[in-house]
């Protein structure tokens, strides 16, 4: 089947799909190369994180339209349930990419079920009370893993909110969580190659529910509740399969950020990533995939980049992101991308034909 006769959406799909895979090889030949400093090799699993929130967030935000500042803790939920699983698999589970794959899949069920427990009740209100109520779930959560103290010995598990010394454990026992120290010696698992397959994986799923029946009701769900409503939609059934499905997602990027790091901190899972994850949101464009994933790319390099620029770095991103703003949101930038748009096959055109009137 040729390309003019795949539907409109199947196109984009396959485009979206194009630019990630162009970007996976060219970063792995400037890798192999040498051209990459050890400061940016080091930044790509997180950008393929970010890559992940990014995404997985423009679902609640952009397609179901609902306003969710709780990404954060959903993406804590996957990284300490994916690291403690690992740990305690470490020595049972050898081969590094099966324990690997199977903590994902624990850190991605656990955090969709709490999305499905925390979207019961936050998903009856809407607008700035959905915002308010998602911001507290995630500083719930990362209050409690700073209180919380896990170890594991040949009796089984061992829980405190004091201290460690409270655990009361044998001395060849393990401690998974250590309070406000979080979690440490967890193997590093991720690396570049899982992230791309993870974000493949993630636009996979998002892309296909998006044109799917499911994803054309959520998106007329956030149009029109009423109107949905009075033709049948099911509109809690809906709400809540994009709602639990974007926080599985967060938290299969928590696994792959935790696997990237030998220590975890809940302090890292506050409000300004939750706000952060929005950010790249908003400046992609709401409800615009491929926006999003440049959006969380650059925004996540640019710091990285800016870092010779000690005393002005941050005055630049800051400027970067007025720019970024006006230039997605702003009327005058709406039409000016509209016209690129609609000019640029004629420009192709014309550049075509002169190319073979210069043949001999």
């Amino acid at each position: 089947m040729g390309l003019k006769n795949m539907s409109r959406n199947t196109r984009k799909n396959l485009v979206t799909y194009a630019i990630v895979v162009v970007a996976f090889v060219v970063i792995e030949l400037l890798s192999v190369t040498g051209v990459l400093s050890n400061s940016l090799e080091g930044q790509l699993v997180p950008i393929c994180t970010y890559v992940i929130l990014a995404v997985s967030l423009n679902l609640t935000v952009g397609i179901l339209g609902e306003l969710s500042l709780g990404h954060a803790g959903f993406m804590s939920i996957g990284a300490f349930s994916g690291a403690m699983f690992t740990l305690l698999m470490e020595d049972i589970i050898p081969v590094a990419w099966v324990r690997f794959l199977l903590a994902l899949i624990v850190g991605g069920v656990l955090a969709g079920i709490f999305g499905i427990l925390i979207g019961v009740p936050v998903l009856r209100l809407q607008g700035d009370y959905l915002a308010i109520v998602t911001l507290a779930f995630g500083e719930i959560i990362k209050n409690l893993l700073n209180s919380i103290y896990l170890g594991f010995d040949a009796n089984g598990l061992h829980f405190s909110m004091t201290d460690a010394t409270a655990l009361d454990m044998d001395a060849d026992g393990l401690i998974l969580i250590n309070g406000a120290q979080g979690i440490t010696g967890t193997p590093r698992d991720s690396n570049f190659i899982w992230g791309f397959l993870l974000v493949m994986f993630t636009l996979f799923v998002v892309l296909n529910l998006i044109h799917s029946r499911t994803g054309r009701a959520i998106m007329a769900i956030r149009d029109n509740r009423i109107a949905a409503e009075s033709v049948g939609v099911n509109v809690t059934k809906y709400k809540m399969i994009a709602f639990s499905l974007s926080a599985a997602l967060a938290g299969i990027a928590g696994v792959l950020y935790a696997h990237n790091f030998s220590s975890l901190v809940a302090r890292k899972f506050d409000y300004n990533t939750s706000i952060l994850i929005l950010v790249f949101v908003v400046l992609g464009g709401i409800g615009n995939i491929r926006g999003s994933i440049i959006a969380a790319a650059v925004l996540t390099v640019l710091p990285e980049l800016l870092r010779g620029l000690n005393d002005y770095r941050m005055l630049i991103y800051a400027i970067v992101l007025i720019a970024l703003m006006l230039f997605n949101q702003s009327e005058k930038g709406k039409e000016w991308r509209l016209n690129l748009k609609n000019r640029l096959p004629q420009l192709l055109k014309v550049k075509a034909k002169d190319s073979n009137d210069g043949e001999v």
